[in-house]
This record gives structure tokens, C-alpha cells and sequence, in this order.
């Protein structure tokens, strides 16, 4: 692939391996599609659609507060993970050779429901550890830019069931977000992995999340 902005073919989408976008001194960027099987993508997606501990937050935008256009929660991987969760945990860990605190879920209901770009807080991760995103439901676009010229792009769609692996130094160096889509789209799970660098603010046991 070539030029400052890349839309992924089907090929590259159905390939057996992981796609390897970015891996130099700005950091590494992998998408496995078929991480999970469509069946194991399916029973995760129904679990957590209907046991997280979903809720709305607001937040300011100009002048005024309004609603964030998704769903968030958001766990301690801890002992007390539910063992679909925990097993889905393992998974990732073993795959991507990383060590992981919390794991932040956002739900897009549908396609008016978004992040807007944006990278990770370092302060708030381990510094040199990556962020797994697991992608649970219908497929959405994110949108990975670089900040810098060349200004490189990708127009990923996120597929049930793939993993997208970013390293930390591409915190630094790209914005990511889920734009709103035009046309209408099912419900998606996300499932973001990050080793945080001390406990958050929390409802309980549930840990503050950030959106992916």
C-alpha cells in the first residue's frame, strides 16, 4: 500500500495473518483479523451487551455539556473478572506478549455513536506498553492518522472478532476515533486493554474508560 491515505482492500481484510500498518521509530500498528472465531466474537458480543455495567457520561463541548455519543464500562482485570472475560483477557495477553490492569468497553448503539480523534493519556499508561483493542459486533471505520507530515492515514474497518495492536510510542505520534457513519450500522463492542500506570478513578470496582 501506498500514499498518505490507505483504505484497506478485502484481501488485506480476509488475510490469515496480521496486517502490519506501521513499525518504525513512531511506533507499531498491527490489525489481526479472525483473531476471535465468529462464533467466540458472537458469544462475547451477547455477554457483554447484556452484563456490563453500561452508562452515559457528558462532557463539555463549547459552551455547554452534552451526552458522549456511546456506552461505556469499564473492569479491573482482577480475580473477580466474569471467566468469559477472563479467559478473553489471557487471550490477548499471550497474543500481544504484554501485561495488561484494566480493560475499557464502549458500546456504538449504532451509527450516529462516535469518538472523536484522539490518542491515549501517557501519564495515565505504563510507559512502553501497548493498548489491544478487540472489536465485538458490527463492523465500524476507525480512522488512523498521523499527526506529522506525511500525514498518513488509514481507513480501517474494525471486523467481530479482529485485534488491533498499538504501540506506545504511536500515542505520540497518531490520533485515532470511530467516525459517525451516513448509513445505518448495528450495535459494536469495543474492548480496549491498557496496563495503566496507577488506578483510576472508579464506580466500584469498575475502572474510569477511555473510548476506542
Amino acid at each position: 500500500m501506498s500514499g498518505p491515505h490507505e483504505r484497506l482492500s478485502q484481501a488485506d481484510l480476509f488475510a490469515p495473518a496480521p496486517l502490519l500498518l506501521a513499525d518504525d521509530e513512531h511506533g507499531l500498528i498491527r490489525y489481526t483479523p479472525g483473531f476471535l472465531a465468529p462464533g467466540e466474537a458472537a458469544a462475547c458480543f451477547d455477554f457483554l451487551h447484556a452484563n456490563a455495567a453500561w452508562h452515559g457520561e457528558r462532557r463539555q463541548m463549547y459552551e455547554r455539556e452534552v451526552d458522549t455519543p456511546r456506552l461505556l464500562a469499564s473492569y479491573l482485570l482482577d480475580a473477580t473478572l466474569p471467566p468469559l472475560l477472563a479467559a478473553l483477557h489471557a487471550r490477548v495477553e499471550a497474543a500481544v506478549q504484554a501485561r495488561f490492569s484494566h480493560v475499557g468497553l464502549n458500546l456504538y448503539r449504532d451509527e450516529r455513536d462516535s469518538v472523536a480523534p484522539h490518542n491515549d493519556h501517557l501519564s495515565e499508561l505504563q510507559p512502553g506498553q501497548p493498548i489491544a483493542l478487540v472489536s465485538l459486533g458490527a463492523t465500524r471505520e476507525m480512522v488512523i492518522r498521523q499527526k506529522l507530515p506525511p500525514r498518513r492515514a488509514w481507513h480501517l474497518p474494525l471486523q467481530a472478532g479482529s485485534l488491533l495492536l498499538m504501540s506506545y510510542a504511536t500515542q505520540l505520534h497518531y490520533d485515532h476515533g470511530i467516525p459517525k457513519q451516513g448509513s445505518a450500522v448495528g450495535p459494536r463492542i469495543s474492548l480496549a486493554f491498557r496496563a495503566r500506570s496507577a488506578a483510576p478513578a472508579s464506580r466500584g470496582r469498575y475502572a474510569r474508560p477511555a473510548g476506542d
